[in-house]
């Protein structure tokens, strides 16, 4: 069984309590996702985040084919850190770990996903080329779209 790891850090000119307030609405991942990937909650998002929570969206992650994303809130420390998990949806496993700490002149964002790709050696084989790069491709999308929110770190 292989597991990968995707590990991300940003930088950004905002206060610890301005990541937070963003980063922990549900309501703000369709702002930071790709147009493509035809990103829409279907439920769950009405509430500030909390441990136990339950999102429902749909994602077209590859190929257009739509596909149902059932995520968990399982921890939460308000102001640091939350992780979320994929319960149903594209992958084998998917563990995603949120930080925030603050630093001189801002905060830096940390995130830490640990997923697994499902069928077996052919997931495997396509990991290289195109899961790997989808998913480099959103985080860059995500990177510059939180520098036009809320300017570049310097």
């Amino acid at each position: 069984m292989k597991i990968y790891r995707l590990h991300k850090k940003q930088k950004l000119p905002i206060t610890k309590a301005q990541a937070w307030a963003f980063l922990s609405s549900p309501n703000n991942l369709k702002t930071i996702t790709p147009d493509y990937m035809g990103f829409n909650i279907l439920y769950g998002a009405d509430r500030p985040m909390f441990a136990g929570q339950i999102i429902q969206y749909i994602v077209t992650p590859v190929l257009g084919i739509k596909t149902k994303w059932v995520t968990e809130i399982t921890h939460v420390q308000e102001g640091d850190y939350f992780v979320d998990e994929q319960r149903f949806g594209p992958y084998a496993l998917w563990h995603h770990k949120h930080f925030i700490k603050e630093i001189d002149g801002g905060i830096e964002m940390e995130d830490i996903i640990d997923y697994k790709i499902p069928f077996g050696i052919l997931g495997q084989l396509v990991h290289p080329f195109l899961v790997k790069p989808k998913l480099n491709e959103i985080f860059e999308y995500r990177t510059k779209k939180l520098e036009a929110l809320f300017g570049v770190y310097k």
